[in-house]
């Protein structure tokens, strides 16, 4: 504790910090990126345009410019269904200022930043009395990570942050995987990139896990931006479909304000009152028949360890004073039901982690074919689909065939004997957030519920249509 405190003291004792600072930070920030990406010029605004080193001990950030939107205040604004009035786009607080200007920068190192009171603020000629009696280090103040930013104001921190290392290291691809990776877009302009994610493939890397489509997007999707696409949500490793990504920060926090007054909304019993901006609908093959045709199912989600704290599976959880839950809504249609099997059309109006798989397990008493995690007891009895010989001929020539990344998107149907899970994310429909963007930019009054959607539209894997095929 007394070592901490010394480093603290010396921290302060100094201009900058920078060396004691780099000592300090390095050894938990090995996956740490620097700022050098930036925005790129011209697209939507260029924060990262004017980044300069001052006398050695700063890395001085570009002056706030009224022209940056604020994503998420854009996206609470339409969500809400009102317009964006004037100065409400340029409400930035040194946090997010900090955040939007070094994007490569993790959130929990910058945050450690300003708890260490190592972020300083230099403020426009207007705020100063005498500019030309003071010197560089004079004009700078500390700041605080909520403080308000006003027009003209420069952010400085340690320039030992260019020292760390890239927080995420390009994939290494070759050009098959490239073209494979590309033939997945279903859309893409200036802020999004959307694309149709095969099952099989994990979203985000992690422990066993050697490539990620978070990483792989970094080689093959960024294209001529510079900087990286961002996930704003998730879809789990065995469910295919369409993942939408951020291709700038601002349309990254733009997406993650809609999804999450998305859930509010939606909590709130707001669902039917207004127009639904982001809307999800998602394809499943379950096993039986729901008792209803259509309907909203509401229960609340938790999650439970199992065998001894070794994994944990999602569960309903129905007045539990000790298990923390979560409310969890979605919506769901019977689309066709065919020898013991069901087409569901589900949209999930919250956003939990398993929530369709554990509703249609649970509530419904309805497994998706293909989860044995939440559909396990429905599967023990589980007899394959029979085919007939030209199907068993044509499946099998389709056996041969290999995918990059060790993919196999043909074989996991209702004829195979281990059948993979049947669920897909069929259709997005989200504001046009390029537009909304560059509207916003040209006027700070820019009416908001005038703003067109987009419908990404997402074709089922080549095993789901299979057992379409045979139930048909």
């Amino acid at each position: 504790m007394a070592n901490r405190c010394l480093v603290r003291r010396l921290l302060f004792q100094t201009p900058s910090g920078a060396d004691t600072l780099s000592a300090l930070i390095a050894p938990q920030s090995r996956s740490h990126s620097t700022c050098d990406a930036s925005p790129a010029a011209g697209e939507l605004g260029d924060p990262g345009r004017g980044r300069e080193r001052i006398g050695g001990n700063w890395l001085t950030l570009p002056p706030f410019d009224r022209a940056v939107v604020d994503g998420a205040a854009l996206g609470r604004e339409l969500s809400r269904g009102g317009s964006l009035k004037s100065g409400e786009a340029a409400t930035m607080t040194a946090l997010k200022w900090v955040l939007r200007c070094c994007p490569e920068l993790p959130r929990s190192l910058v945050q450690k930043l300003f708890r260490l009171r190592q972020v300083r603020r230099e403020f426009s000629e207007d705020n100063l009395s005498d500019v030309s009696t003071q010197t560089v280090d004079c004009r700078l103040k500390r700041v605080a990570a909520k403080d308000s930013i006003n027009l003209g104001d420069r952010i400085y921190l340690p320039i030992t942050v260019r020292e760390l290392p890239s927080k995420k290291q390009e994939c290494c691809c070759n050009l098959e995987e490239v073209n494979f990776v590309r033939g997945l877009v279903l859309h893409k302009d200036k802020a999004i990139i959307a694309v149709n994610k095969p099952p099989g493939m994990p979203v985000q890397g992690g422990v066993g896990i050697s490539r990620s489509l978070d990483e792989v997007a970094i080689t093959c999707l960024k294209y001529d931006h510079q900087e990286n696409p961002r996930l704003v949500h998730r879809l789990d490793k065995d469910c295919s479909g369409i993942l939408v990504m951020g291709r700038i920060q601002t349309s990254a926090t733009f997406l993650h304000s809609l999804f999450r007054e998305k859930t509010v909304g939606a909590l709130n019993n707001d669902s039917h009152s207004r127009k639904r901006l982001l809307q999800r609908k998602y394809w499943a093959l379950v096993i039986g028949s729901p008792r209803r045709s259509k309907g909203v199912i509401s229960a609340p989600l938790g999650k439970v360890l199992m065998d001894n704290g070794k994994s944990d599976r999602i569960t309903i959880i129905n007045g539990s004073q000790t298990i923390p839950s979560h409310h969890a809504l979605t919506e769901y249609q019977v689309i066709e039901s065919r020898h013991g099997y069901t087409w569901l059309e589900l949209s999930p109006l919250t956003g939990r982690k398993h929530q369709l798989r554990v509703h249609c397990a649970e509530v419904l008493g309805t497994p998706i074919v293909g989860d044995y995690k939440y559909g396990w007891q429905a599967h023990r009895n589980f007899k394959n689909w029979q085919i007939s010989n030209s199907e068993e001929s044509f499946s099998r020539k389709l056996k041969g065939r290999v995918l990059p990344f060790g993919l196999d998107l043909d074989n996991g149907s209702i004829a195979d004997e281990r059948p993979r899970l049947h669920l897909h994310s069929n259709q997005v429909i989200l504001p046009n957030i390029a537009l909304a963007l560059q509207n916003t930019q040209l006027s700070s009054g820019y009416d908001l519920s005038e703003l067109e959607n987009l419908e990404l539209v997402a074709p089922l894997p080549p095993y789901m249509q299979k057992s379409l095929d045979f139930l048909k």
